[in-house]
């Protein structure tokens, strides 16, 4: 695709896809989802306020939020643990980064974590127009399958491997596609905000190189700015209606050096891309999990101790390589929850890999460090061929006694393959909410969030929300 003739006929042969799906996003109803895309929905609104609330006890979170707090602006949708109004765009820049402070909400094999930018996106601007719960849900799905179908078209691996973060980039159209919907926007002013949200994108990976906190902000800051352009839009201030196609600066040639527009408009009203979704067993990358559950499951199966083994090898695809393969530093909780190595390494000590093993004490416990740099890490062609439609890992343990164990596995526990029930969601939901504002009002919030669809407003759950006093209690 370096070929500028070629770019330039597939741009030629995509003219419009930017408007068709603004369309699909305007014409969208709750009535339109199918019964399977509602439970997935359904358990996403749980997962993402479950982490958005444990989030709010770290120290990115907090001062997001105390940040968020002081900006203030109109009163029209609450700010999460602060019994405080503010407009919405502070708002969803708080909850966004709260739910993605831990690097333990939803995810997709697009690369990217929708919960955090849509569920805030939805339940804050839902508050400020009145919506229902059937017009929340219809908002969610919108930005979902957007924040999906971008991702798909920027292919994601590609993107990724030129140090975009599309959590990020891909986040300001989700949120402007939601926002949409609670608007009540027609087709061409949604084409509008998805222009003005797509020339707002932004996102880095940098954040791995000193594990600084840019990452934890990226879905709260794509929030706010989707909300600001579906806002504008509104008003009649017009954006760029072929913003992912433009030859000329549009977002997928820009963002890549193969994208694939088709994506956008394939399979459109037809294929629903939350079915796809992933939850989260562990609180570490996405792309880890396969290799982790590979560590456990060998751990348990062989009755073996740390002390058994010599050496540890790690399979994986090559755009994983340089995701999370860096060395192991043990310098920040960033980037343990990133480092393939340590992820590996604390699964065959602790055979799991939750909040107790990603804080600053645990992360630099020497024994685990020292097994962090005794993983091996290599492509291994088989699983990399398949990524990232397969998200496998095969772990390889060489025991002092000289045995080779070995397990590979495709499809981790909350992969769309290897599910987590809606009941185990609400489990996590319960360990992660009860640490930051108890075991009693947890369960009032999750009883809320599991009714959100059904109800004729979010008012309860988000003055819940903000009423909420969250514990000052994670040294994260």
């Amino acid at each position: 695709m370096d070929d500028l003739k070629a770019w330039k006929t597939l741009a030629r042969e995509h003219r419009g896809i930017t408007e068709a799906l603004a369309a699909f996003v305007a014409s969208l109803r709750a009535r339109d989802l199918p019964s399977p895309t509602r439970d997935v929905l359904a358990k996403a609104v749980v997962d993402a306020i479950g982490c958005g609330l444990y989030g709010l006890t770290t120290p990115w979170g907090r001062t997001m939020r105390e940040f968020a707090a002081e900006q203030g602006g109109p009163p029209e949708a609450g700010l999460w643990g602060a019994s405080q109004r503010v407009s919405v765009g502070h708002s969803v820049l708080a909850s966004g980064t709260a739910i993605h402070s831990f690097d333990f909400d939803d995810h997709s094999r697009a690369k990217i974590h929708p919960g955090a930018i849509v569920v805030p996106v939805a339940l804050a601007l839902a508050e400020r127009e009145g919506a229902s719960g059937s017009v929340v849900l219809a908002a969610i799905a919108a930005g979902y399958e957007t924040m999906n179908r971008v991702s798909q078209a920027a292919n994601p691996g590609r993107a990724r491997m030129r140090g975009w973060h599309l959590t990020g980039t891909c986040g300001t159209f989700a949120a402007a596609a939601t926002a949409s919907v609670i608007l009540g926007l027609d087709a061409k002013t949604t084409a509008s905000a998805l222009g003005l949200a797509g020339t707002q994108s932004a996102g880095l990976w940098a954040f791995t190189a000193d594990g600084s906190m840019s990452k934890r902000m990226h879905p709260g800051r794509a929030a706010q700015d989707g909300v600001t352009a579906a806002l504008l839009a509104q008003r009649g201030f017009e954006g760029p209606r072929f913003i992912l196609e433009a030859e000329d600066g549009g977002f997928l040639f820009a963002m890549s050096d193969s994208p694939r527009p088709g994506q956008i408009v394939e399979g459109l009203g037809s294929r629903w891309h939350s079915d796809e979704t992933c939850f989260k067993p562990h609180a570490c990358c996405g792309s880890n999990h396969a290799c982790v559950d590979a560590a456990i499951a060998i751990m348990q199966d062989e009755k073996l101790r740390p002390d058994d083994i010599e050496q540890v090898t790690a399979g994986i695809p090559s755009v994983v390589q340089t995701q999370t393969g860096f060395d192991y530093q043990a310098d920040s909780v960033l980037n343990a929850q990133m480092s393939l190595r340590y992820n590996i390494a604390v699964a065959l000590f602790d055979r799991q890999a939750l909040l107790e093993q990603f804080t600053p004490e645990r992360i630099v416990e020497p024994r685990t460090v020292e097994m962090a740099r005794r993983v091996v890490i290599e492509i291994d062609p088989e699983i990399d061929r398949a990524y990232p439609e397969v998200y496998g890992g095969r772990v390889t343990v060489l025991t002092r006694d000289g045995r080779s164990l070995s397990r590979r596995v495709d499809y981790s526990r909350g992969m769309p393959e290897n599910p987590m029930a809606h009941e185990e969601v609400e489990r996590k939901f319960m360990s992660l909410a009860s640490v930051a504002v108890g075991r009693e009002r947890a369960a009032e919030i999750m009883a809320l969030a599991n009714n959100v669809f059904a109800a004729d407003s979010v008012a309860p759950l988000n003055a819940m929300l903000s009423a909420s006093r969250i514990a000052e209690v994670a040294a994260t």
